[in-house]
């Protein structure tokens, strides 16, 4: 489901449409859950992935029992070893898939020579191990979120309780969302099925798992007016500059003002 260029943000009526089709498919519960925390909270598929359910509630300690209560949050906090930059894959047991990878000229200059010299001498070339080292030294931090919006908790509270009635010896340890491996989402299998639902079951065009966060930051800074420190707070940006990225207004106010135009 391949889809290049920024990820559209959604109107609200788009919303309305996504939210309308997750309802009529399978597990809407968990699908509603994790589309209402892109939408309203603008975290990364693999923040939303690698949440476990502590970080959402508090479950009684009556594991097993058929009553099990469970307290949400007021706040939910985002770890800082699942956010992006963080060592999070090893909380996944699949391998993660690296999207793209960059060198310095010098060093580029120095691999083709050894992927010449290899290549003149018949050996086998695996693109791998050429591949940089993962900087895994990148700054990382937590994060709050306020659950403040009355929707997103009515959501989330009909996800956990379903949860616990299908299965009353989850753990706070356990992923807040299981695949269907039972077993946290892979990063990259999230991002895929947020695309299906936005683009395959509810036909946003150009939508993608980013647009919620994009969605989040435009109405921040566009909408509510509120400064780049604010969404940079929010996205979890570790400097304003990675923000500003998210600073181009939306697309219904660039054709509002090609409208004008000649009136």
């Amino acid at each position: 489901m391949a889809n290049n260029g920024k990820a559209h943000v959604l109107t609200d009526d788009e919303w309305t449409t996504v939210f309308d089709a997750v309802e009529q498919r399978r597990h809407p519960e968990k699908n509603a859950a994790i589309m209402r925390i892109s939408r309203h909270l603008g975290l990364r598929a693999q923040e939303i992935a690698l949440l476990k359910m502590k970080d959402l509630v508090k479950l009684d300690t009556l594991v097993g029992h058929a009553d099990r209560t469970f307290t949400l949050y007021q706040v939910l906090t985002v770890p800082a070893d699942i956010t992006k930059g963080a060592n999070a894959l090893r909380k996944s047991s699949a391998q993660y898939e690296r999207k793209r990878i960059s060198f310095k000229v010098e060093d580029f200059d120095s691999t083709v020579v050894k992927i010449a010299a290899l290549a003149k001498a018949g050996a086998d070339i695996d693109p791998s191990m050429f591949y940089p080292a993962v900087n895994k030294k990148r700054k990382t931090r937590s994060r709050e979120l306020p659950l403040a919006n009355d929707t997103l908790r009515d959501v989330l509270t009909r996800y956990v309780q379903h949860r616990l009635d299908k299965d009353p010896y989850v753990k706070p340890s356990d992923p807040l969302f299981l695949s269907q491996r039972k077993r946290f989402y892979h990063p990259n299998s999230l991002q895929e099925h947020m695309a299906l639902m936005l683009r395959g079951w509810a036909g946003i065009e150009k939508a993608k798992s980013h647009s919620g966060r994009r969605g989040v930051a435009t109405h921040i800074i566009h909408t509510q007016g509120k400064s780049l420190k604010v969404a940079q707070g929010i996205l979890g940006h570790i400097t304003p500059a990675t923000t500003v990225e998210y600073e181009e207004p939306p697309e219904e106010a660039k054709a509002d003002a090609l409208k004008a135009i000649g009136k």
